[in-house]
Formats: C-alpha cells, sequence, structure tokens
C-alpha cells in the first residue's frame, strides 16, 4: 500500500506540473478526494484563501514544493480517514475501461495506421521502425477518474510493443501525462474522435519519449474490423 501511494502521489504531482492550468487541476485533485478547502489549508498550516488563490490561479504557478506538499496532503488526509477515496481509486474496476488485443505476429505500424485511417501528428518517421505485437482500446476518461496505478499497467498486457488507442480524448495531454510517468511505454498512442492534438505539451511529451500520435475519426466498430485481420 505504500508504494500504491506514491504511485498516486506521483500521478498527481505529474499532471499538475505539467498542466497548463494547474489551479483547475488542483481542484480536480482536492475535489475528487472530498477534501474542502479549509481542511486542506489546516493540514497545510496556510489560509483557505490561499488555497481559493491557487486553484483560481490568482497566484503564480506552483512550484514543485507547493505541488509535492499538495499531493502529500490529499493522501494523509484520506489515509486518517480510513483511505476510503485510495481504496476506491485502487479498485478493479478495468473491466469496461480497457480492452486488449493482441496479434500472432508482428505488424509494422504503417499498416497499422492505414487500416484505422489514421494521420499521423507526430514523429512520423519512427512508423517504419515500430512494429506493433498488439492494440489496447482504452476510455481515457474512465481511466483517469477509476483506474489505480497498477490497473494502468495492465493495458499493456502481455507486451508494451503495441498501440494504445484512448477515446474520448479531449485534448490529449492526460493520456500523454500518465506515460510520460509511467516506466512501461506503448510503442504508438491513438487518439480517436480528433483530427489534430493542439495541446504543446502532449506534442512534447510525445517528442522527448519518441512515441508517435496518430489521429482517427474512424468508427470504433469499423476500426476493430479493419484491425481484426491482423489477430
Amino acid at each position: 500500500m505504500i508504494q500504491e501511494y506514491q504511485d498516486i502521489k506521483r500521478i498527481i504531482a505529474g499532471e499538475i506540473a505539467l498542466s497548463s492550468d494547474p489551479g483547475a487541476t488542483m481542484k480536480k485533485w482536492r475535489e475528487l478526494f472530498n477534501i474542502n478547502q479549509s481542511e486542506l489549508a489546516s493540514y497545510l498550516k496556510i489560509t483557505p484563501s490561499t488555497i481559493s488563490d491557487y486553484e483560481n490561479n490568482r497566484r503564480k504557478s506552483p512550484g514543485i514544493n507547493v505541488v509535492k506538499r499538495f499531493a502529500n496532503a490529499l493522501i494523509e488526509i484520506d489515509r486518517k480517514r480510513g483511505g476510503h477515496t485510495i481504496r476506491r481509486l485502487a479498485q478493479d474496476k478495468s473491466e469496461d475501461i480497457y480492452e486488449i488485443h493482441d496479434f500472432p505476429k508482428p505488424v509494422n505500424s504503417k499498416d497499422f495506421v492505414r487500416s484505422i485511417g489514421g494521420q499521423v501528428i507526430t514523429n512520423k518517421r519512427r512508423l517504419s521502425e515500430i512494429f506493433l505485437y498488439g492494440y489496447t482500446i482504452v476510455d481515457s476518461l474512465r481511466a483517469i477518474t477509476d483506474m489505480s496505478v497498477d490497473d494502468f499497467y495492465k493495458i499493456y498486457g502481455t507486451n508494451p510493443a503495441r498501440a494504445i488507442i484512448f477515446t474520448r480524448v479531449q485534448l490529449g495531454r492526460s493520456p500523454m501525462v500518465a506515460i510520460r510517468v509511467s516506466s512501461i511505454k506503448p510503442s504508438l498512442v491513438v487518439y480517436h474522435g480528433l483530427s489534430d492534438v493542439s495541446d504543446p505539451v502532449a506534442r512534447k511529451i510525445s517528442e522527448v519519449e519518441r512515441i508517435p500520435i496518430v489521429v482517427t475519426k474512424k468508427d470504433m466498430d469499423e476500426i476493430r474490423k479493419s484491425l481484426g485481420r491482423f489477430e
């Protein structure tokens, strides 16, 4: 459980640090843990108005020490309450959040992208080097709120050399932040429902990790059908 605390803290801190709206991200996590501003302020030994200032971006973006204290506070307050939120985050609710498909032999990523009607947004030159051993479809919104760190690792199945297709993507930042802080990386990331990726942080992480981002608006049932020929 101690390792799980550390993993959750790392995800919270990473998302805040990389967010274009750190205040809103801090508020999201505080509310997810059902902690009010006064309680959090009391634990941190600051005023509730300071918490409000951070959440409404009236103060400059919080530094790493502030973010670390914030993440620690959420975990410790919840732990003293009985750890209900931590346990909820750790529960295995993954069955309907992701589905794993494996290929019997490696598939060239160019063929994969053509099959899903995809457009390569970043790291296009890497496609010829990448071979995929499967793909996983992930509900990105539910993955953020309902999956524990251990659950997130499960999306890689038996081989991380796969494409992760994120559905219900909005800006595309959160999936890449999760990948950035994870020790296991996919070979290819697909955003379903987008025609482009405008978020600069998502693009930057993609370039740093050398993981191509592909977008597609092809119907998911059609994608499954098209990729079925590789299975």
